[in-house]
């Protein structure tokens, strides 16, 4: 017989007043990381829990580093076999090591979880070393998770020679299987940064290579059953277990084009939150973050962020969707984005892709900010992709061609603040985009005042190439822009510039699928705009 682990004998020496303060504890804050000082039940610790299946099977994860502190997440899958665990708190004790084979023991935290939670973990590591790479694991009772692998930040004021990062987006289970998480978890990355569609709640018949369980999810357990889906996935969970993750969603974590309270079908906006409240929950349940929804309004979750890479760069991971104003000329018929032509409503100025107490806070930011970097990580592409009609100029409603005046706003206050080196980041249409970023879109008389950088999608598929062809010849100002190919973007930021490779594979359908660089691209500091390196 297997002994209990040593994590697990430490629990002993609480009393039935500890267990009882805890499960209170639990119960009044189910997303407050402040019950993880406790501990478990004497007689837990007595009986570990002994698991009929592997509760760890949807790995482990790490997130939102900081120089001092890390988020590092599991969740128990409590399969048939184990559901009476179900009715209970549950005992996790997390580890963190300075070792890879775990001799060096740098702290210990313990957390309870429950079904109240989806058996979800988050245990905010702190009092860590700046700069330097971490081992961690969990175990519950006499099972132990596999070992993940992060990294805390430099401190604010070292001075640092590169950020090496992974740019990810859109991964549709059902379009393709996930070799470009294979790929990312064999580089040498100092983050992921995933910026939107971690799941999606929608198929397609068209492009079925493996299919989604149950229906389109409207509850939280329907949610729940997605993300642990795709947390099936071992070249997912490879990439969480080998690199730290800094993440914002975009629409299909809820549903395809809602903004704020408004999906496709306009539904009475109090019924739509429930279900936005519940897709919240199920993706903080599934994702390495320090915040959950609100207690007050669970429909409402700060997703959006500032991460500091010491003097280098500062990262900010922006909300393009629960915040911002409903669709431009919407059709009366179905919501969300569509193509328009001579939209009054484009034109205005209150209108806003991030919600303005967002754009404000962001504004302040980047104007403060002392990094030679401005990396701004959010949804969708920021460079116009509207085409020349007889009508005018069109527009999608449901990108930033759609918030134009927004988009103004951010780049002019680029101007007015005298900002240099602002690259902006981006996903979601599917396509590798370079593209230089103009107050006025394909102005030359309008000076470049940013870079953009947009990854395609990890198996999402991509549009035909007519259209593609037809937004390269209306958008001088976009530089490389490719949807037929499916990967990730590399990039290597350090004092001098900006490097970046488009990872891509033509068949993201097989897991032997090779991977090769669609094209580079690079940004020099001091100089707007991007160059075919």
């Amino acid at each position: 017989m297997k002994k209990p682990s040593p994590s697990a004998r430490s629990l002993a020496h609480l009393n039935r007043r500890d267990w009882g303060r805890l499960a209170l504890g639990l119960a009044l804050a189910p997303w407050s990381l402040s019950a993880r000082q406790a501990l478990g039940s004497p007689a837990d610790a007595q009986r570990p829990l002994r698991w009929q299946n592997d509760p760890f099977a949807l790995g482990v994860a790490s997130g939102q580093p900081r120089a001092d502190s890390v988020v590092l997440w599991t969740r128990l899958l409590v399969q048939d076999a184990d559901s009476a665990l179900n009715t209970q708190p549950v005992a996790v004790v997390c580890e963190v090591f300075a070792d890879e084979a775990l001799r060096q023991r740098v702290g210990q935290w313990a957390t309870m979880t429950s079904a109240q939670r989806g058996m979800s973990v988050h245990v905010e590591a702190k009092g860590l070393k700046p700069a330097r790479p971490y081992w961690y694991r969990f175990t519950c009772g006499l099972a132990t998770s596999p070992v993940g692998r992060t990294r805390t930040t430099p401190a604010a004021q070292d001075k640092v020679a590169s950020l090496r990062l992974a740019l990810a987006s859109c991964q549709h289970f059902e379009q393709g299987v996930f070799t470009a998480h294979r790929e990312i978890a064999q580089q040498d990355l100092d983050l992921v940064l995933f910026v939107g569609d971690y799941i999606y709640e929608s198929s397609n018949p068209r492009y079925l290579v493996r299919a989604h369980q149950g229906g389109v999810p409207q509850t939280l357990d329907e949610y729940r059953a997605r993300h642990a889906q795709y947390k099936g996935d071992a070249d997912l969970r490879a990439s969480h277990a080998a690199h730290p993750w800094v993440m914002t969603w975009d629409d299909h974590e809820v549903v395809n084009d809602y903004a704020n309270d408004r999906d496709q079908k306009f539904t009475d906006p109090q019924v739509f939150l429930r279900r936005r409240a519940a897709a919240y929950q199920a993706y903080f349940e599934h994702m390495p973050v320090r915040v959950g929804p609100d207690a007050a309004n669970p429909a409402n979750m700060r997703i959006h962020d500032r991460m500091a890479w010491g003097q280098l760069a500062d990262i900010w991971t922006l909300d393009n969707r629960q915040y911002r104003s409903h669709h431009a000329c919407p059709d009366p018929l179905k919501g969300g984005g569509r193509v328009v032509m001579g939209c009054n409503e484009l034109a205005d100025a209150q209108r806003s892709l991030l919600g303005m107490d967002q754009e404000r806070w962001l504004t302040q930011g980047l104007n403060a900010s002392q990094a030679a970097w401005k990396v701004v990580a959010q949804g969708t592409q920021m460079s116009s992709t509207g085409l020349a009609t007889p009508m005018g100029r069109s527009a999608f409603t449901d990108g930033w061609d759609g918030y134009p005046l927004a988009r103004e706003r951010f780049l002019q206050n680029i101007v007015d603040a005298k900002l240099q080196d602002v690259l902006v980041l981006g996903g979601d249409v599917h396509m590798n985009v370079a593209a230089n970023l103009r107050v006025q879109p394909n102005d030359d008389k309008s000076p470049i005042v940013a870079s953009e950088l947009v990854t395609t999608s990890i198996t999402s598929r991509g549009m035909g190439e007519t259209l593609a062809a037809q937004i390269r010849s209306n958008n001088p100002d976009i530089a490389h822009l490719r949807a037929d190919e499916r990967g990730f973007t590399l990039l290597q930021i350090t004092p001098e510039g900006v490097q970046s490779a488009f990872k891509t594979t033509a068949n993201p359908v097989q897991q032997a699928s090779a991977f090769g660089i669609q094209a580079h691209f690079a940004v020099q500091r001091g100089v707007a705009g991007v160059v075919k390196a």
